[in-house]
């Protein structure tokens, strides 16, 4: 399960970042390109990736 959740914050990372590098205009080629929005949801996104990946690489105590 833990694997599971690691591959799955790995990919909203990704996907977060795409998004802000369209939001900035750095990555044209869609509606997404230069709207500030989607730079705000990508950080967004990619902030959930990396607490998810934590959470999911804590060791348990007990």
């Amino acid at each position: 399960m833990k694997n599971i959740l690691k591959i799955f914050s790995a990919l909203l990372v990704l996907v977060g970042v795409i998004w802000i590098l369209q939001g900035v205009n750095i990555l044209p080629g869609s509606f997404m390109t230069g709207d500030p929005q989607w730079a705000i949801n990508g950080a967004i996104t990619a902030v959930i990736g990396i607490a998810l990946f934590w959470f999911s690489s804590r060791k348990k105590n007990g």
